[in-house]
Protein backbone atom coordinates (compact mmCIF):
# COMPACT_ATOMS: atom_id res chain seq x y z
CA UNK A 1 0.00 0.00 0.00
CA UNK A 2 1.39 3.39 -0.99
CA UNK A 3 0.03 5.49 1.89
CA UNK A 4 2.56 8.20 0.98
CA UNK A 5 0.47 9.02 -2.12
CA UNK A 6 -2.12 10.35 0.35
CA UNK A 7 0.08 11.87 3.07
CA UNK A 8 2.40 13.61 0.57
CA UNK A 9 -0.54 15.86 -0.35
CA UNK A 10 -0.94 17.17 3.21
CA UNK A 11 0.53 20.49 4.32
CA UNK A 12 -0.43 20.42 7.99
CA UNK A 13 0.62 23.05 10.52
CA UNK A 14 3.77 22.50 12.54
CA UNK A 15 3.69 22.86 16.31
CA UNK A 16 6.49 23.47 18.73
CA UNK A 17 5.89 21.35 21.85
CA UNK A 18 7.66 21.97 25.17
CA UNK A 19 7.85 19.99 28.40
CA UNK A 20 9.51 20.37 31.78
CA UNK A 21 10.15 18.36 34.90
CA UNK A 22 11.78 19.57 38.10
CA UNK A 23 15.25 19.07 36.60
CA UNK A 24 14.90 19.07 32.80
CA UNK A 25 13.35 21.00 29.90
CA UNK A 26 12.76 19.80 26.36
CA UNK A 27 11.08 20.90 23.16
CA UNK A 28 10.66 19.75 19.60
CA UNK A 29 8.90 20.50 16.33
CA UNK A 30 5.81 18.33 15.81
CA UNK A 31 3.67 17.73 12.75
CA UNK A 32 1.17 15.29 14.25
CA UNK A 33 -1.33 17.15 16.45
CA UNK A 34 -5.00 18.11 16.49
CA UNK A 35 -7.91 19.25 18.56
CA UNK A 36 -9.74 16.09 19.58
CA UNK A 37 -12.77 17.36 21.54
CA UNK A 38 -14.82 20.54 21.77
CA UNK A 39 -16.60 19.90 25.07
CA UNK A 40 -14.57 19.29 27.11
CA UNK A 41 -11.75 20.97 25.16
CA UNK A 42 -8.97 18.49 24.40
CA UNK A 43 -5.95 18.42 22.09
CA UNK A 44 -3.61 15.54 21.19
CA UNK A 45 0.06 15.86 20.31
CA UNK A 46 2.04 12.89 19.04
CA UNK A 47 5.69 12.61 20.08
CA UNK A 48 8.21 10.24 18.54
CA UNK A 49 9.54 7.61 20.93
CA UNK A 50 13.04 8.38 19.56
CA UNK A 51 12.84 12.02 20.65
CA UNK A 52 14.42 13.55 23.78
CA UNK A 53 11.23 15.59 24.28
CA UNK A 54 9.21 12.37 24.48
CA UNK A 55 11.35 11.11 27.36
CA UNK A 56 10.88 14.37 29.29
CA UNK A 57 7.18 14.63 28.38
CA UNK A 58 6.49 11.15 29.82
CA UNK A 59 7.42 12.60 33.24
CA UNK A 60 5.85 16.06 32.78
CA UNK A 61 2.47 17.08 34.16
CA UNK A 62 1.89 19.67 31.39
CA UNK A 63 2.96 20.30 27.80
CA UNK A 64 3.16 23.59 25.91
CA UNK A 65 1.89 23.71 22.33
CA UNK A 66 3.05 26.68 20.25
CA UNK A 67 2.15 28.02 16.82
CA UNK A 68 4.82 29.80 14.81
CA UNK A 69 4.43 32.26 11.96
CA UNK A 70 5.63 31.15 8.55
CA UNK A 71 8.61 33.49 8.85
CA UNK A 72 9.66 32.11 12.29
CA UNK A 73 12.21 29.70 10.85
CA UNK A 74 14.87 30.25 13.55
CA UNK A 75 12.92 28.62 16.41
CA UNK A 76 11.71 25.92 14.00
CA UNK A 77 15.32 25.16 13.03
CA UNK A 78 16.47 25.16 16.66
CA UNK A 79 13.70 22.94 18.01
CA UNK A 80 13.37 20.79 14.89
CA UNK A 81 16.98 20.48 13.80
CA UNK A 82 18.79 20.08 17.13
CA UNK A 83 18.42 17.41 19.78
CA UNK A 84 18.09 18.07 23.48
CA UNK A 85 20.36 15.08 24.00
CA UNK A 86 23.30 17.38 23.18
CA UNK A 87 21.99 20.99 23.05
CA UNK A 88 20.25 23.18 25.64
CA UNK A 89 17.73 24.72 23.25
CA UNK A 90 16.30 26.95 25.97
CA UNK A 91 19.67 28.69 26.43
CA UNK A 92 19.19 29.91 22.84
CA UNK A 93 15.52 30.96 23.04
CA UNK A 94 13.55 33.54 25.02
CA UNK A 95 10.97 31.81 27.19
CA UNK A 96 9.15 31.94 30.51
CA UNK A 97 7.60 29.27 32.73
CA UNK A 98 3.83 28.80 32.68
CA UNK A 99 1.52 26.24 34.29
CA UNK A 100 3.43 23.28 35.69
CA UNK A 101 6.73 25.07 34.90
CA UNK A 102 6.13 24.46 31.20
CA UNK A 103 8.34 26.64 29.00
CA UNK A 104 6.42 29.09 26.80
CA UNK A 105 8.42 30.62 23.95
CA UNK A 106 8.28 34.37 23.39
CA UNK A 107 8.50 33.98 19.60
CA UNK A 108 5.28 31.97 19.33
CA UNK A 109 2.34 33.81 17.79
CA UNK A 110 -0.02 31.72 19.93
CA UNK A 111 0.33 28.97 22.53
CA UNK A 112 -1.50 26.96 25.12
CA UNK A 113 -0.41 24.81 28.03
CA UNK A 114 -2.29 21.60 28.64
CA UNK A 115 -2.41 19.23 31.58
CA UNK A 116 -1.48 15.74 30.41
CA UNK A 117 -4.60 13.60 30.90
CA UNK A 118 -3.24 10.36 29.40
CA UNK A 119 -0.76 8.79 26.97
CA UNK A 120 -1.59 6.23 24.30
CA UNK A 121 0.36 4.16 21.82
CA UNK A 122 0.14 5.15 18.18
CA UNK A 123 3.01 3.09 16.78
CA UNK A 124 6.37 4.91 16.60
CA UNK A 125 4.67 7.96 18.19
CA UNK A 126 2.83 8.29 21.51
CA UNK A 127 -0.27 10.48 21.86
CA UNK A 128 -0.51 12.92 24.75
CA UNK A 129 -4.09 13.96 25.48
CA UNK A 130 -4.05 17.53 26.81
CA UNK A 131 -6.61 19.52 28.79
CA UNK A 132 -5.91 23.24 28.17
CA UNK A 133 -5.23 25.19 31.39
CA UNK A 134 -3.54 28.38 30.08
CA UNK A 135 -3.65 30.12 26.72
CA UNK A 136 -2.02 33.09 25.01
CA UNK A 137 -4.05 36.13 23.99
CA UNK A 138 -5.45 36.01 20.46
CA UNK A 139 -2.89 37.37 17.97
CA UNK A 140 -3.75 40.40 15.85
CA UNK A 141 -5.11 39.40 12.46
CA UNK A 142 -4.75 35.86 11.16
CA UNK A 143 -1.04 35.04 10.82
CA UNK A 144 0.22 32.68 8.14
CA UNK A 145 1.28 29.66 10.19
CA UNK A 146 4.42 27.62 9.76
CA UNK A 147 3.48 24.48 7.82
CA UNK A 148 5.15 21.22 6.85
CA UNK A 149 6.30 22.50 3.44
CA UNK A 150 8.06 25.40 5.19
CA UNK A 151 10.39 23.04 7.07
CA UNK A 152 11.11 20.28 4.55
CA UNK A 153 14.68 21.58 4.29
CA UNK A 154 15.36 20.89 7.99
CA UNK A 155 17.38 17.85 8.96
CA UNK A 156 15.69 16.48 12.10
CA UNK A 157 17.67 16.27 15.34
CA UNK A 158 16.37 12.68 15.66
CA UNK A 159 14.90 10.25 13.15
CA UNK A 160 11.20 9.53 13.62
Amino acid sequence: MEFDTFTDLLDYPMYLVTAATADERAGCLVGFASQSSIDPPRFVVWLSRANHTYRVARRASHLGVHLLRREDKAPAALFGGETGDSVDKFARAAWRPEAGGTPVLDEACAWFVGRVREHFDGGDHVGFLLEPVACSPRPHGRPQLLAFTDVTDLTPGHPA
